[in-house]
């Protein structure tokens, strides 16, 4: 069946703002644009789900999938949260793609080549690592050589596990950056020029503290994508 973008609707700011980006979105892919509300109809055909991210979306006393739409708790397929009146309109500018190396989802860095590919924009990997355990036994500051090894190697990782998506798209420019820093202050680091953020989600678990984040301080949609999602 052909695919869709479905995009949930209701009298709010932030459904505005994502019926808005799913039109636009629509129009990139040369795809057919629903709206719902309440139970997305047919999910299965959506390549994205697009939902509008309210204001309290940071609000730390509740998980953040409670104040989402039903269809944002639950689905299966990509879901693109659009910040309510700041990203209703589509954003000139990168895709930014955060990534773990070491554990790579193939659905995940598929989306982003996707994305970047339809708007002929530079698609942006960041990888972050941390020191191995052994470093906390050094007497004093790591050695600059085994800080440039490690990095060497987590460099070396990133290459190879975009290699095929490299080969398979030779008209997307991608920038590999691996980056010494937690996930949410790297991606947060490089967001103010993206014109859409992705991220990975393991299916069924809660939303995490870097979707939080990014909702909370950055102005781009945020592309959630299950992690089991098969190209």
């Amino acid at each position: 069946m052909d695919q869709v973008i479905l995009a949930c609707t209701d009298p709010s700011a932030p459904s505005r703002s994502a019926v808005d980006w799913a039109e636009q979105e629509a129009r990139l892919h040369g795809l057919p644009m629903r709206t719902f509300l309440g139970a997305p109809p047919d999910p299965g055909r959506a390549k994205v789900i697009v939902c509008g991210a309210p204001h309290g979306a940071d609000d730390t006393d509740r998980p953040l999938g409670s104040l989402l739409p039903a269809a944002a708790r639950a689905t299966d397929r990509p879901l693109v949260l659009v910040p309510d009146g700041r990203a209703s309109a589509h954003r000139s500018g990168k895709v930014l793609l955060g990534m773990d190396a070491r554990d790579p989802s193939d659905g995940t860095i598929d989306f982003a080549f996707d994305s970047a590919r339809v708007r002929d924009a530079l698609l942006h990997v960041v990888h972050t690592w941390s020191l191995p355990p052994c470093a906390a036994e050094w007497p004093f500051a790591v050695p600059e050589t085994e800080r440039a090894t490690w990095e060497d190697q987590e460099v070396q990782l990133l290459a190879d596990v975009l290699r095929p998506w490299r080969a398979r798209c030779p008209r997307v420019a991608v920038r590999e950056d691996v980056v010494l820093l937690p996930p949410v202050q790297a991606l947060l680091h490089h967001a103010e020029s993206a014109a859409l953020i992705v991220v990975g989600r393991e299916p069924g678990t809660e939303w995490g503290e870097v979707v939080r984040a990014l909702l909370h301080e950055a102005a781009s949609p945020v592309a959630v994508v299950p992690a089991r999602e098969a190209p």
